[in-house]
């Protein structure tokens, strides 16, 4: 046994200094793709001077309807869940086996006689309970990549903000109709149909909040204790 410890102290120590010989991580933030967005079709020219593509009503408004035009997402995201179960089950069992009869007699042994009794019985108790609560709010410019054909608007967009050594990443993507875009071009993250929110950290800051892998694997489904 004291063998093993002297084997064991120098690696240990070994590999303490080669922990603390290693270079600091960088983070280098990779650079994001350009915006995909649906190039519009070139209208044919009929000869007309009126082309229904191009037009400009006098007194239309400013809201988003093509693409490449902005929207501001405000965000307003609320979302409370409560969970809670509870369990009990009981079974009793019971069985008596009386003493045999010999020409109406029972037979015993030192007065002891030969009838018996099991009983059994078993009990289940549990219960649980879940609560979750988030909350977003702030705002986010995307822009129209895509029209579909009733008119409602894909938009996607995403913010990058540096604080520090830490970065934190907002997207936004989903379906918006022109009816729920205000005149000032904004519309409620709640209005957006099969919307995609994403708020998310990387570097520093966000892997101090992680926890190690050793903890990981106590906490994870497969530890058996």
């Amino acid at each position: 046994m004291i063998r093993i410890k002297q084997l064991f102290l120098p690696l240990a120590l070994t590999t303490q200094l080669l922990i603390a010989c290693s270079p600091a991580v960088v983070y280098r933030e990779p650079v994001p793709d350009p915006l995909s967005m649906h190039k519009m079709a070139v209208p044919v020219a009929n000869g007309a001077i009126y082309q229904p593509d191009t037009n400009r009503y006098l007194f239309e408004d400013r809201k988003a309807r093509r693409v490449g035009d902005l929207i501001t997402v405000i965000l307003d995201e609320r979302t409370i869940a409560a969970k809670s179960a509870s369990t009990s089950s009981s079974k009793e069992t019971g069985l008596e086996l009386p003493a045999p009869t010999v020409f109406g007699k029972v037979p015993t042994l030192d007065g002891v006689t030969a009838s018996t009794s099991v009983s059994s019985g078993t009990a289940f108790n549990g219960s649980g309970d879940s609560k979750q609560s988030n909350s977003l709010f702030g705002n986010i410019t995307v822009a129209v990549v895509d029209v579909l054909s009733n008119g409602n608007l894909v938009v996607k967009g995403e913010k990058l903000l540096t604080l520090n050594n830490g970065k934190e990443v907002v997207s936004v993507s989903g379906i918006v109709r022109q009816r729920d875009v205000t005149p000032e071009n904004t519309v409620v993250s709640n209005l957006i149909a099969d919307a995609e929110i994403v708020y998310s950290g990387r570097g520093l800051i966000a892997d101090s909040n992680k926890a190690g892998w050793v903890t990981r694997m106590f906490n994870s489904a497969y530890w058996p204790f």
